[in-house]
This record gives structure tokens, sequence and C-alpha cells, in this order.
């Protein structure tokens, strides 16, 4: 046996002996592409790379695998590097899976063998100035391809079509042409194409994404941006090959007609050379100006607002130079990036809301997380953390959406939460109301209820009885893939000054905090009251976009109970379902005693999450007959 094990130890040794070469062999062929790399394209900030270093446990930005044999990712955002990437350098790497080059002064063409690289899985090139057109084949493990802030130009390629693994795809303003492919990727999440020249009907499957996706493309139609037959026919795409500018109505006849004089050209020649002369010599100054403050303000992260240019003072404007790394992170979390990394995010807007506006960050390897910037913080730095801790704690809840991490300085205070794909509670009762649109069953209604009543129960018995969320509506009910209801925003009003209360707009309040502006336990559940009744009904306590009308949500129903048959007050998408019109008169009871206007009056979030529960209970084992409900339908008696 012992001569046995001997001869098995030994074929082990010889086989790992006979593979050694080849790992050397590899890795040194990585670290000849990198330094071919490095010595090819100047950069502003220093590289540590050497021959007489380890490239994988001393290299600024490089990363390999676990066994320390082949180079798997590049992090080199925002060092300073200028030109063209040569061929066969990155294009070398075979092991490349992530490769990080934003927010740098690279330029020119990108060679084709980096996007024929067979591991790669993300690429961020953005707010860099690369141009020609993209290539026509990508690797099949692609997930994340972030182009946007370039000079790309041409036609999108129509292999991404065949990229089953991509996420998100963030090709904004570039100069791309032509229409856009049939491009439809199952787990593609974020995808923006704005600010460019593409014209055309937007697909069919990429009409589930925002207006902001597609802004910015002035001959580009249909859903979610004007209807294709609404644009007129003469800014339609020119059909002729030979030329590629729009024709301009009442201009179009004039074209060929008028023929200006060689003296007349010259003359704009030579004039419009001396304005732009003068423009890059303005940008060139600014730039200087610019660069001088960096020492105190520095910004360097970008938000997609709406496919406009983003403006620095939305994000991370505040942050000084010698706190870039002191983002504080929560015990248990797994999150590995830092302050300079979440400002260095492609980011987008979610919302303004009470407390601040609100982004999504997708940083580098697909990683998404939501920062809130917080306005109107009414403590010092020492009870912000402390209070951030007392969140921490309190929160962790199957029914409340994680906190990860805070920053604190002077000028900037954020708060990082885990980012929850499904949108918000606010987005699919009142989102997207095309035909297309998925509406929230009774079931899905119902479990997101008693999911947001057990995280509020348990916000108020762990933080203790002066312990409140303090703002409690649709916008802030997150949804899990599962439809879980999540809370999010609780116990920041501790911390911030309050934002007053519209006397026109009083949604949510409960009428004592509208009075003396405190909240308390008692005006959660009268949130949470009428965050019962928008569900119901279908209704928002708050005005849309552009309309100064609101509804006193809690006063229409009473007064619509009070007059008319119940009945009339329930969503009508809800109307359609058959067996549950017990139930939600049943809730409908609950939230009217939320809503009660004395606070005394009101039960404990305890008590409405024990009803809920009740009621799905007894009502899901025995629900009435389709035919006992169609008859209770038309005759269903006031609470």
């Amino acid at each position: 046996m012992r001569l046995r094990s001997l001869f098995a130890t030994l074929f082990c040794l010889a086989l790992h002996l006979a593979t050694l070469p080849k790992i050397i062999a590899d890795l040194n062929s990585d670290r000849q592409a990198l330094l071919g790399f490095a010595a090819a394209v100047p950069h502003l900030r220093k590289l540590n790379w050497s021959s007489r270093r380890e490239i994988c446990s001393s290299w600024a930005g490089i990363g390999c695998n676990k066994e320390g044999t082949r180079v798997t990712a590049i992090h080199l955002p925002a060092v300073g590097l200028f030109g063209p990437i040569p061929a066969n350098t990155i294009g070398k790497l075979d092991a490349l899976r992530v490769l990080s080059l934003h927010s740098n002064h690279l330029n020119g063409n990108l060679p084709p063998d980096i996007l024929s690289l067979p591991s790669l899985q993300s690429i961020y090139l953005h707010h860099n100035n690369f141009s020609g057109s993209m290539t026509a084949s990508f690797p099949p493990q692609l997930g994340v391809m972030d182009f946007s802030f370039n000079s790309f130009s041409g036609e999108i390629p129509k292999a991404l079509a065949n990229l089953t693994r991509l996420s998100v795809l963030n090709l904004q303003s570039n100069h791309l042409s032509g229409a856009i492919p049939d491009l439809n990727p199952p787990r593609l999440k974020i995808l923006n194409l704005s600010d460019n020249l593409l014209n055309g009907s937007i697909p069919s499957p990429l009409q589930k994404f925002p207006k902001s996706s597609f802004e910015g493309n002035s001959h580009l139609c249909g859903p979610p941006l004007a209807d294709c037959s609404a644009l007129s026919p003469s800014i339609s795409p020119p059909s002729d090959s030979t030329t590629s500018s729009p024709t301009i109505p009442g201009i179009q006849h004039l074209t060929y007609s008028r023929k200006l004089n060689t003296g007349a050209i010259v003359a704009i020649v030579i004039g419009g050379s001396a304005i732009l002369l003068l423009i890059g010599v303005v940008l060139f100054f600014f730039c200087l100006k610019k660069k001088g403050n960096a020492s105190t303000r520095v910004i360097k992260g970008k938000v997609s607002n709406g496919g406009k240019a983003p403006k620095p003072e939305d994000f991370g404007s505040g942050v000084q130079e010698a706190e870039k790394n002191k983002l504080v992170f929560f015990e248990g979390c797994s999150y590995n990036f830092d302050l300079e990394d979440l400002l260095r995010a492609s980011a987008e807007v979610l919302g303004k809301g009470t407390y601040g506006t609100t982004y999504k960050a997708a940083l580098d390897e697909g990683t998404m997380v939501v920062v809130k910037r917080l306005r109107e913080v009414a403590v010092g730095k020492r009870e912000f953390e402390q209070h951030m801790e007392v969140l921490h704690t309190v929160g962790k809840h199957s029914n409340i959406v994680p906190l990860r991490a805070y920053y604190y300085s002077k000028d900037e205070k954020l708060v990082v939460h885990e980012y929850m794909p499904a949108g918000s509670l606010s987005a699919a009762l009142h989102g997207n109301k095309g035909s297309g649109r998925n509406v929230l069953d009774w079931d899905s209604r119902m479990k997101i209820s008693v999911g947001v009543a057990r995280g509020i129960a348990h916000v108020h018995s762990e933080g203790g009885a002066r312990f409140s969320h303090g703002n409690i509506k649709s916008s802030n009910v997150l949804l899990s893939k599962e439809l879980e209801g999540c809370i999010t925003d609780f116990g920041l009003n501790a911390v911030m000054n309050f934002v007053g209360v519209k006397t026109r707009g009083i949604g949510y309040h409960a009428p004592e905090v509208i009075e003396t502006r405190k909240v308390s336990q008692k005006s959660d559940v009268y949130s949470f009251g009428v965050l019962l009744l928008e569900m119901l009904t279908g209704k928002s306590p708050i005005p849309s976009t552009g309309h100064d009308d609101v509804i006193d949500l809690p006063r229409w129903v009473r007064s619509v109970v009070r007059e008319e048959w119940t009945a009339e007050v329930f969503d009508v998408e809800l109307m359609k379902h058959q067996n549950v019109d017990e139930e939600m008169v049943q809730m409908l009871q609950i939230a009217l005693s939320c809503v009660a206007k004395a606070p005394e009056m009101r039960p404990s979030m305890d008590e409405v999450v024990r009803l809920m529960e009740d009621i799905r209970q007894s009502d899901v084992d025995n629900r009435p007959s389709s035919e006992d409900n169609a008859s209770k339908r038309s005759n269903v008696n006031t609470p």
C-alpha cells in the first residue's frame, strides 16, 4: 500500500512539473502583453508595473485568478491614459474577464482583438474618445458593455442580439446612426442609447425600457417615444445612400437651386476655423482652472440623468480629496469597492424624494447599488455615524432593504443600499400605462402589503417606542424578484431637518404631522393606511408630474363609502379577479382604521399585521364561489 501511495504521489508531482512550464509561459505572456501596453500608451499616473515585481500581487489595477496563473482583470479608471490602444497588447490576454479603462483620454479605433477575447464578461470604456465603428463580433460571455460618452460611429452591430448574458448595454452620447437592431437579450436590465443619431422605430422588445433610454435621437420614434405617425415625413431619414444629412422642411427645394460662390465658401471656412480656435483656447484655460481646483473638490462620477449630459453637482460633488476612501461598510457586507469607484460608476437618477436624490450606480463586474445623496442633514458626524449603526441593526429583517454603507463629510452625506431589481410599488401601480403594462393582481398586492406591514412592525418593535419610519410611501416600498414588499428610507427623519409639507400636498402625512411636523409610530400607521388605500384604489395620494391637483385619498374613500357602494372604491383592475371581494372589503376596513384622524384610535402595526394575516389565512381556505361572488359584487354593504 505504501508503495502504491508513493507511486501516486510521484505521478502527481510529475504531472504538476509537466504543466508548470505552460503556466509560467502563460503568465509571462500576460506580463509581456501588459508591459507592451504600458510602453505604447502614455499615462499621467505612474504605474508600478515591472518585470521584477510579482504581477498578481503587486501590479496596480491587475487581478488574477485564484491560482495566480493568469490575468483576469484590468482596472485602470482615470489614470490619465492617452492615445490609441495598440493591437496585440490587451488583446493577447485570452483569460481576461473584466476590462475597465473608463474616464481616460483613449482615442482611435478599438482593436478588434479586444472584443474577440473569449473570456471577456465586462468591458467599461465610457468617458474616453474612441471612434470608428464597433466590431461585428463579441465574446459570448459578455454581460456588461459600457461604451458611453465616446465618438463611436456607424450602426449598432446586430451581433449584440446573440449575447444571451448581456445585462447592461450603455451606448449613450456617441455618433451611432441607422436603425436599432432587434435586440432582445433575456437578461438585459439596463439599456441606454440616448444622444446618438439613430432613426426608425424602436423594436418592440425594447419598448419596455424608459423614455430616457432613447431620448436625444431626433429621428427615433415609437413607444416609449412619440408615435411614428406623428413625425413629419419631411424629416424622415433619407433613403439615398449618398446623402447622410437630414432634410429640413421648407429649405429642401433650395438645396440645388442656390449655390455659394467660391469667395463665400472661403470666408465661411476661415470664419468657422477662427471660431473653433477661439473655443478651443477657452476650453483649454477652463480645463487648467478646473484642474487647479481639484484639491478642494473632486468630481469623477457621471450621472445619466434622463439621457442628458450629467451635471457635476448631481452626485458626489461635496466629496473631499482627503476623504476619498472613507466609505464605511457595515459588518457582513461583501462589497469590495471604495468611494472613488462609487463616484466613477455609471449612474442613473431614480428619483428625488423627501430626504434627497436617489441614484442607481453600476460598478465594475456588474455590481449595482442604490445611493441616496442626503440633503438637510441636521446632526454632526459622530451622531450621524451612531445613528447609521442603529439603522443597520434595526434593519435586519427580510422586509427591509439592507443598508450596506454610508459616507459623511462636511458637504456630502451618502447612504448605500442593496439594489432591488423589480423597482418600487409606486412604479408597479402607476407606471407604464401602455397596453403592455404588467398589472399587479390581488394576490401580489396582498403579499406586498403584508410584507410592508411586517417590516414597519419590526422597525417599531426593535427601535423602541420613540423610533419610527417617518417616510412611508409607495416609492419607498421596493419589490424583490419574488414580489416581496421591502421598506427603505426608514429612520432618517431623526438626522434630518424636517422638510415642510405643502398644505395642498397632504399625501401620506397624518394630520398631526402637518400641524406639529413631528412623526411617531402612530403617524406611521396613518401613512401605511394611505398606502393600503392606494393599493386598493389604484389612485396615487400625491400629484403626478405636471399636475397640481391632489387627492386627499382617505377623505375621498370615506365619501365614496358613505354615499356610494363600497365596490366603487376599488381599482377596476382588481374587479376583474374573482372570489376576492371579501378580502378587499376586509382590507379596506383595516385601511380606514389606520387613517383615523385621532392617533389614539389607530391600531398598532403589530395589530395590523395580525389582522392582515388572519384575512389571508381564513379566506384562502374558504373563498366564496364565483356565483356567490358575482351576486355580492353589485350589492356590497359599506364597512
